[in-house]
């Protein structure tokens, strides 16, 4: 008995994990954020229905015939208020954000329900089945189900108007069965607080989430431009370089055809003249394409930990840059620019430690983060790239886990390198 129940404890583990996985970890931080807040809402709507609404009935009824039946009915109306505010909150996200369009008769259903069960709330005080404290709890929680969804749809102004006119005809409702003033006060801050939390739940939370995938957005297209800005620097360079050189070999070449027709010796010149500015281009082509421009590993390091940082990612850098060749340095640098991309785009790190050590012959890059998730796995293509750039020059590259959510990657290249084209 032990030993199955044991079983089924790692059985509900494991699908826990997976859920985690699936649902959660591989979600960017904005979705986290959306999702969480679609579950804070749909719970939210149920509490207030089981707290102010059927706790109090249940607690507070007058055991008669027509009360009971009224409450019977009200509860089932409750619940399908709940249900259909769940059914509707993506939806009206989704308006809200601009994602979709949200038909004209969407929450007709919804109003209905609440009128339903306002017009039951009426009647049960009517029929004096309750007291008067659970009669303006059972208002507020009719109220709330409509107001999460109602207050993403319409204006701010409309909104206030609208609810402000409702709290009136609430008000004048409910003064026929308890004509008494404080009751009738009772039910105008009810609905008050109905509206005023409906703001703060669904506007702000949808503003929020607004605010949030605005950000992400701009991240994104900070990264194209990021990438077209890069890809112009190369074009350019690229330009510079093979612009000038191609002229001075198609000139060269052209006059060593023409001393050649004349049998005048000086057409060898010209052409192992050619033959070293071709040489010569293959080399500043590499430079270009493997980025050994300007590189500068330091730069690169400082560029890492201050990116993490502005994410909110604890990053620790260790080692000096200074002294290392050239080619040592570009080759490192790229590595640190792909593993700072797989920290931001995979996971959910809270730190990442960056070290760099040279030794007797080699030099070994370290950059190690936690919160590491299914995709950032060693089989990347940008990985990938970066073990064909390594393996050019002699180099090493390893990726993978160690431990349970903590992701390492360690690049190793000789201490001189050889320059040649990726």
């Amino acid at each position: 008995m032990g030993a199955e129940a044991l079983r089924g404890g790692e059985t509900v583990f494991v699908l826990i994990r997976g859920w985690q996985r699936r649902y959660w970890r591989e979600r960017s931080k904005a979705e986290r954020v959306e999702l969480q807040t679609l579950v804070t809402w749909y719970v939210t709507t149920w509490v207030f229905a089981l707290s102010w609404l059927a706790l109090p009935l249940v607690g507070g009824l007058e055991r008669r015939p027509a009360p009971t039946v009224v409450v019977v009915l009200l509860l089932l109306v409750s619940a399908l208020q709940c249900a259909e505010a769940n059914r509707l909150t993506r939806p009206v996200l989704d308006h809200y954000l601009g994602r979709a369009e949200l038909p004209v008769r969407a929450l007709r259903p919804a109003a209905v329900l609440m009128g339903l069960a306002l017009a039951l709330t009426l009647a049960l005080a009517a029929l004096g089945g309750a007291d008067a404290v659970t009669i303006r709890l059972v208002i507020g929680a009719a109220l709330m189900p409509f107001g999460l969804l109602y207050g993403l749809v319409v204006s701010m102004r409309v909104f206030l108007r609208r609810s402000a006119v409702l709290a009136l005809v609430l008000m004048a409702a409910f003064a026929w069965p308890d004509p008494d003033p404080a009751g009738i006060a009772m039910v105008g801050v009810l609905t008050g607080f109905g509206v005023a939390f409906s703001l703060l739940a669904s506007r702000c939370g949808a503003w929020t989430l607004s605010v949030l995938w605005e950000a992400e957005r701009a991240r994104e297209v900070e990264a194209r431009l990021a990438v077209a800005e890069e890809r112009l620097r190369f074009g350019r360079d690229l330009h510079d370089v093979m612009g000038r050189n191609l002229a001075v070999i198609a000139l060269k070449s052209e006059l060593a055809v023409q001393l050649a027709r004349r049998g005048r010796p000086e057409a060898v010149e010209q052409m192992i003249e050619v033959q070293r500015i071709a040489q010569e281009s293959q080399r500043e082509v590499r430079d270009v394409v493997r980025g050994y421009r300007g590189a500068d590993l330091g730069v690169e390091l400082a560029g890492a930990q201050g990116v993490l940082s502005a994410a909110g990612i604890r990053c620790e850098v260790s080692g000096e840059a200074g002294g290392l060749e050239l080619g040592v340095q570009s080759v490192l640098g790229w590595v640190v620019r792909e593993a700072t991309t797989n920290v931001l785009r995979h996971g959910d790190a809270v730190r990442c430690d960056i070290a760099l050590e040279a030794g007797a012959g080699s030099v070994v890059l370290t950059v190690e983060n936690d919160g590491a998730s299914a995709p950032a796995g060693g089989g990347g293509s940008g990985l990938a790239g970066l073990r064909e750039r390594l393996s050019a020059v002699g180099g090493t590259l390893e990726a993978g886990r160690v431990g349970a959510d903590v992701f390492r990657v360690t690049a190793e290249v000789p201490l001189s390198v050889e320059e040649v084209l990726a």
